[in-house]
């Protein structure tokens, strides 16, 4: 027997039919501020348009770091000491799966210094990471030239998006031979 092939009583050997999985975007790590409230609604919209879009960080609301900020010194931590306690690791760990687990990173502006941190690691790790926009910038920035695109429209967006989804090929063969009868 071939491999790939199966045979059949006539000796004739028909290839299996095979699958070939462009990786492609399939899921996207919304990046934002805790402050904005346009996060869920915007992943939302990029659920709507076939992505699976991860923003669950943004569930413990605007004022999370503040808090966690608060906790730490009222327990007598500096900077420092709150990013090694066990909760912090904890929430680093959290996003961190999320942001390697997913294809690609969309950085929702305004977003602040964890946001660029996190579209930098993105990219550095060889995913596409993008920036939306929401006008145009007051303070122009060269760096931005690091993200895979930036857009100023969630159509944009969604357009060079659905470019990059995965492609399914069906590939169909089949060998017609006979084994001597």
């Amino acid at each position: 027997m071939i491999p790939g092939h199966l045979p059949t009583k006539h000796g004739r050997n028909f290839q299996l039919f095979q699958y070939s999985l462009d990786k492609g975007i399939k899921s996207i790590y919304v990046i934002g501020s805790l402050r904005n409230p346009e996060i869920p609604k915007f992943a939302n919209e990029l659920q709507a348009q076939g992505f699976e879009a991860f923003a669950d960080w943004f569930s413990p609301g605007p004022q999370a770091d503040d808090f966690w900020r608060d906790y730490s010194k009222a327990r007598g931590m500096d900077y420092k000491q709150a990013l090694a306690s066990y909760g912090a690791k904890n929430i680093f760990e959290f996003d961190k799966s999320h942001l390697d687990r997913c294809d690609a990173a969309v950085m929702v502006m305004p977003a602040g210094k964890s946001g660029h941190l996190e579209l930098g690691y993105t990219i550095g790790r060889g995913k596409p990471g993008y920036i939306l926009f929401d006008g145009e910038p007051e303070r122009y920035d060269v760096m931005t030239q690091f993200a895979t695109g930036i857009f100023f429209s969630k159509e944009e967006l969604f357009k060079e998006l659905k470019k990059n989804e995965p492609q399914i090929a069906k590939v169909a063969a089949w060998e017609n031979t006979t084994s001597g009868s």
